[in-house]
């Protein structure tokens, strides 16, 4: 009786289900044009969103769709796809995205792997007709999902179509695992009609195995098989040479995380000017309680500041918010070729602003120590990874449930240290700023924790010998 009555409710929310997503398309449309106006690249090709394309229909099942929803699962699925491709060079590849930078990344992509017949195109919307559509037009053979994404109309379809659709590189945090746990009926099944997930840890195959998921493996985090562009890190070493002065990240900053990180700026900005004299317009309890503005000033003698936002729409935003703090912007793509110490005016701001995209590795190689990003906010933290792969010391917040065991594991290897707010995270990176051997040390960790466990491409790759 009970699996009668689970099997009705799974039915009548997944029928809910439909009605709003297929009510709901006027509004995503209205979505897309609003946020079109920040990113051209979302008012590219609306239709494929709905199941209508230009390309021609596939004839037999010959593709192997890729889902890879963002900018960072995009790039994560470059470390898989260039092994695929390498070990099947004839395969044909359908790219699917749900964001402007993950097109845009995925673009890139298949300039770089490509062959005659690759297709790209935005992920449907998870309505049962554009469902359909998608899967009546391009026929996939095999589909690769990346790291989260489960859409419960997609993953039936394929189901019902005999497609096996694998969760790649899959996570799952303790805070999806209690939503998945209020949408039961809907998530549940979605779950459980998936053919194989590979996860990226033991802790997360156990939650997707709370929800029914067919977990065939744990093959590590492709993350760290990632290479950071060598010509970018080369040349960021080389402009960091060049500025005489050591160099503070704020790394994939996030929307609410800036106004504090330049309220800490600001006050030992203030101290510098006026290490003597706090009472005359510094403030040095908004940078610690537990330090006064002569011994911040010190600490802020003689080191530039960079902040890389994590979404490039922000870009205007995060420049506007530090002129409100009364802090000289200067960006990045206003410098000139080599690099900021050419620039009077880069030398002269207080803040500079990373606004380009694809350049984390030059930033990282320009930086000697990195805020995390994503961490100072309960928003589970940006990719950590990547930082030590290029050899640059972190600072991180409380909040880093994207990457748990990476950010547990890279505090145990000493590539990266916890903190409990922006202001110690300051306080750290200043001191790491000004103690070489200490840095030195949290570098050589940094490199070492990354090689080290490096693997999961391979291992993944042998498990889908299997389909294909």
């Amino acid at each position: 009786m009970s699996g009668w009555t689970s099997a009705l409710a799974g039915r009548c929310a997944r029928a809910l289900y439909a009605v709003l997503t297929t009510l709901g398309q006027p509004l995503l449309r209205r979505k897309l044009a609003r946020r079109g106006l920040q990113e051209p690249g979302y008012l590219e090709a609306i239709d494929e969103r709905f199941g209508h394309y230009r390309q021609p229909a596939e004839s037999a099942s010959e593709l192997v769709w890729v889902h890879a929803v963002s900018l960072g699962e995009t790039r994560t699925a470059a470390v898989l796809l260039k092994a695929l491709r390498a070990e099947h060079p004839t395969l044909r590849l359908l790219l699917t995205h749900g964001t402007a930078t993950g097109r845009e990344e995925g673009r890139s992509l298949l300039k770089a792997i490509g062959r005659s017949g690759d297709v790209q195109v935005w992920q449907p919307w998870d309505s049962p007709a554009a469902v359909a559509r998608f899967l009546s037009h391009f026929k996939p053979r095999l589909g690769l999902l990346m790291e989260t994404e489960i859409w419960p109309n997609l993953i039936a379809a394929a189901h019902a179509r005999a497609v096996p659709l694998l969760l790649i590189n899959g996570r799952l945090s303790e805070k999806s695992l209690k939503q998945a746990r209020r949408m039961a009926p809907l998530a549940l099944p979605a779950y459980g009609a998936l053919s194989a997930v590979y996860a990226q840890t033991e802790a997360d195959a156990s939650r997707f195995a709370q929800l029914g998921a067919p977990v065939q493996g744990v093959f590590g985090n492709l993350k760290f098989d990632a290479t950071p562009s060598a010509t970018q890190l080369a040349q960021g070493q080389r402009w960091r040479q060049s500025i005489g002065q050591p160099v503070l990240l704020f790394a994939s900053s996030r929307e609410g995380e800036e106004n504090g990180f330049f309220t800490q700026i600001k006050a030992l900005l203030e101290a510098q000017r006026a290490p003597a004299a706090p009472s005359s317009g510094a403030n040095p309890s908004a940078v610690s309680t537990n330090a006064n503005a002569t011994n911040f000033a010190r600490a802020a003698n003689g080191f530039k500041v960079l902040v890389v936002p994590r979404h490039p729409q922000r870009f205007d935003a995060v420049a506007a918010l530090a002129a409100q703090h009364g802090l000289r912007v200067s960006r990045r793509s206003g410098w000139p070729a080599a690099g900021p110490a050419a620039s009077e005016e880069a030398m002269r701001a207080d803040v500079w602003l990373g606004d380009s995209l694809g350049e984390m590795a030059l930033y990282y190689g320009l930086s000697d120590v990195a805020l995390l990003g994503g961490s100072f906010a309960p928003l589970g933290g940006q990719n950590l990874i990547e930082a030590a792969a290029c050899g640059c010391p972190l600072v991180m917040g409380l909040h880093t449930f994207n990457f748990t065991e990476a950010a547990t594991l890279a505090e145990a290897a000493g590539a990266a240290q916890r903190v409990a707010d922006m202001a110690q995270a300051v306080q750290a990176a200043l001191a790491l700023l000004h103690d070489a051997p200490a840095q030195a040390k949290a570098v050589a960790a940094g490199l070492a924790f990354s090689a080290r466990h490096r693997g999961a491409a391979q291992r993944t790759l042998a498990a889908l010998r299997a389909y294909l």
